[in-house]
C-alpha cells in the first residue's frame, strides 16, 4: 500500500483521534494537522500539532505533536511525525515536541528522526480544589518528553 501526505481539517482529524486513539480525546485546538491517506483516498492516519500545553515551552518557537492516531497501518504515524516537522520548520518554528505514556516504544519517533530529552514522573493530573478538571486519562502514568530541532 503506497501512502501519501494529505492536508486535514481540524473536525476530521478531532474524529479520527476519536475514533482511533487508544487513551485520550481529540485536543479543543491546532496550529495544523496533517494525514496519511492511500491511492484510494482512504485517510489511514493524522497528526495534530498545537502550542505546547506545558506554559514554559511555549516561547514563541516551539510546538507539540498533541495527538497523532493511525488505523495501525504500517509506517503512517511515522510518517505523520516527520510532515509535522517539516510543516513546523517550512512555518518558521526551531523546535517540535511531543510526549508518549510509560509503555510505549517511541519506535514511530526515533524513525522519524526524534531524540528523547526527559523522563517525566507520574502527574497527579490537572484537578485542584481552586480549579476543578476533568480527568484526562493521562494521570498518574510517567511520560516521556521527545524533540526534533533544527
Amino acid at each position: 500500500m503506497n501512502l501519501h501526505l494529505v492536508p486535514v481539517r481540524f473536525r476530521d482529524a478531532a474524529a479520527f483521534v476519536g475514533m482511533w486513539h487508544r487513551h485520550h480525546q481529540a485536543p479543543v485546538g491546532m496550529v495544523f494537522a496533517v494525514g496519511v491517506a492511500d491511492d484510494h483516498g482512504v485517510l489511514h492516519g493524522v497528526a495534530i500539532v498545537g502550542r505546547p500545553v506545558a506554559r514554559h515551552l511555549d516561547n514563541g518557537q516551539t510546538l507539540e505533536v498533541t495527538r497523532t492516531a493511525t488505523d495501525g497501518t504500517g509506517n503512517a504515524n511515522s510518517m505523520l511525525y516527520g510532515a509535522a516537522w517539516r510543516a513546523a520548520r517550512a512555518l518558521g518554528y526551531t523546535r517540535l515536541i511531543t510526549y508518549t505514556q510509560a509503555g510505549e516504544t517511541g519506535a514511530s519517533l526515533r524513525a522519524a528522526g526524534w531524540r528523547v530529552i526527559a523522563e517525566r514522573p507520574a502527574n497527579p493530573g490537572w484537578n485542584r480544589p481552586s480549579r476543578p478538571r476533568q480527568p484526562t486519562g493521562a494521570e498518574g502514568i510517567p511520560r516521556t518528553l521527545w524533540e526534533a530541532t533544527a
